[in-house]
């Protein structure tokens, strides 16, 4: 019966303040170290050997070699940073752009603004105007299928026999 048994009433709050701030820091110490080991990795201008070396000083000499890389090359870290969230947005956006269909196949308003215009000039009647884009309207247009002979829509109807009405 010779031990002590600490409850809670008995640790006093600046103890556990104190506790917290050091349970804090060793967090950050092992943030920054590993920041440190990322950016030594993903550094394109060292060389193999220089990185091998700056391994090894930040490992086996871990507080020393974080404060002389910090103090050494610390103001580049923030830039490669930036660079490369600029190149992974870069990315993202490109491959938003790709999964969009920015350049792709025409919608189906702008096939059926081509049908007008066509229909405007007096090319088609309002009879083939009609099926076309009835075609278009249901997805079977050449908005869908560029590969059934071409990007108008007279490729997709056939001509009527009888002359345009009224021109």
């Amino acid at each position: 019966m010779t031990a002590q048994t600490y409850l809670a009433y008995d640790f006093p709050l600046l103890s556990a303040f104190w506790t917290m701030l050091w349970f804090f820091l060793w967090i950050l110490w092992f943030v920054l170290l590993f920041r440190i080991v990322l950016d030594i990795i993903r550094d394109d201008g060292l060389g193999g050997w220089a990185k091998a070396g700056w391994m090894v000083f930040v490992v086996v000499l871990p507080f020393l070699g974080v404060f002389v890389y910090v103090i050494a090359r610390g103001k580049n870290m923030g830039r490669r940073e930036m660079e490369q969230a600029r190149a992974q947005q870069e990315a993202f956006e490109s491959y938003i752009r790709e999964t969009a269909g920015g350049k792709g196949a025409p919608s189906s308003v702008d096939e059926l603004t081509k049908l007008s215009e066509i229909r405007a000039r007096g090319d088609i009647t309002d009879e083939e105007f009609r099926k076309a884009k009835q075609l278009v309207l249901a997805g079977h247009g050449p908005a869908e299928h560029p590969g059934t002979g071409g990007s108008t829509a007279t490729s997709t109807t056939t001509p009527t026999s009888t002359p345009p009405s009224g021109r």
